[in-house]
């Protein structure tokens, strides 16, 4: 069973930083290139952050360069994101995806809120 399982979501002020983690089961993680992606209420979800299967190519949003830093462990079937200096417009529901040719699978979601 496949299974995508972020956490590390949560209510921060801005200028703060969080660290997401996706947990990945149920198939070969290091074969897939993975992915954030956030949907903030009434918005389209967007790509936050890439980065290919070894993890040497890395790719990010325009809003998001500089402050967040998409990284991942094989060994442990697991991808993060680190983000800082975290602003009130990064809100939204975080998502992790697998990706490999046209078989893609993905997270619940979990919740970041940046507020004072």
């Amino acid at each position: 069973q496949v299974q995508l399982v972020e956490s590390g979501g949560g209510l921060v002020q801005p200028g703060g930083s969080l660290r997401l983690s996706c947990a990945a089961s149920g198939f070969t993680f290091s074969n897939y290139a993975m992915s954030w992606y956030r949907q903030a209420p009434g918005k389209e979800r967007e790509l936050v952050a890439g980065i290919s299967r070894p993890g040497g190519n890395t790719n990010y949003a325009d809003s998001v360069k500089g402050r967040f830093t998409i990284s991942r462990d094989n060994a442990k079937n697991t991808v993060y994101l680190q983000m800082s200096n975290l602003k009130s417009e990064d809100t939204a529901v975080y998502y992790c995806k697998a990706l490999r040719g046209l078989t893609n699978y993905w997270g619940q979601g979990t919740q970041v809120t940046v507020s004072s």
